[in-house]
Order: structure tokens, then sequence, then C-alpha cells
């Protein structure tokens, strides 16, 4: 579950089980141009500096521990946009409607963070 570090349960978030997460952000690095299993830490020996993308804080991290900053999720939501945006008209199969609902959920979740000013936590 990723959700605002406000500590408040009405606050919107945004989660998977640890395999819907996983393909979540196998899509994404896909959508980045790149593989997740290549890269280090996902079985992969590719460095993450070798990898130019402002969602990296999202997709190298761990699954259930940890935050980001309000400034990172800033960073990110650009990007998450312009995805969201290019594969809006490309939403006929199933999965692709499920991971188009996934950035939109999750960019609501992030807007929150920038503007409340807290952490995004990974719970």
């Amino acid at each position: 579950m990723l959700l605002p570090g406000d500590d408040d349960v009405a606050s919107p978030d945004v989660s998977w089980s640890y395999t819907g997460f996983s393909m979540f952000r196998k899509w994404l690095a896909q959508a980045e141009g790149f593989t997740l299993t290549e890269m280090n830490g996902f079985g992969g020996e590719r460095q993450w500096r070798s990898v130019s993308t402002t969602l990296a804080p999202l997709l190298n991290h761990p699954d259930d521990e940890g935050s980001l900053a309000p400034a990172q999720c800033a960073a990110m939501l650009p990007r998450l946009e312009a995805i969201l945006d290019q594969r809006q008209s490309d939403d006929s199969a199933p999965v692709i409607r499920r991971r188009i609902e996934d950035v939109r959920k999750l960019i609501t979740v992030l807007r929150f963070c920038v503007d409340k000013d807290v952490e995004l936590i990974f719970g």
C-alpha cells in the first residue's frame, strides 16, 4: 500500500498485492524503456545510474517499507501524467485499463502528498 504519511485514514491510498505491485512497476519500467528484471535488485546486474527516469525512486524501492519525500513525489508527477496521457488511447485490454487506473490512483496520492507536504509511505 502506498499512502500519505499524514496519519489520516480518510486520505487517499493505492494498494496492490505484492504480485500486482511488481507487475505495475514492470509496466512502468517498460514505459520508461527498460526491463525491470534486468535491474540490480530485481534479478539483473544493470545499475540504476544507467537509467534516466524520474520514476526511479518508485521503481527502485522496497515493496513495503520506507518512504519518499514530497519533493520526490512532485518530481514523478509530470512523468506519470505523461504516461497516463499516452496510454489512455490504448485502453482496450483489461490489463491496460487496470494499469491506467493504477496510475490515476497513484497520481491522486502523490498530489495529496505534495499538497499536504507529507511523505509517501510504503506500507
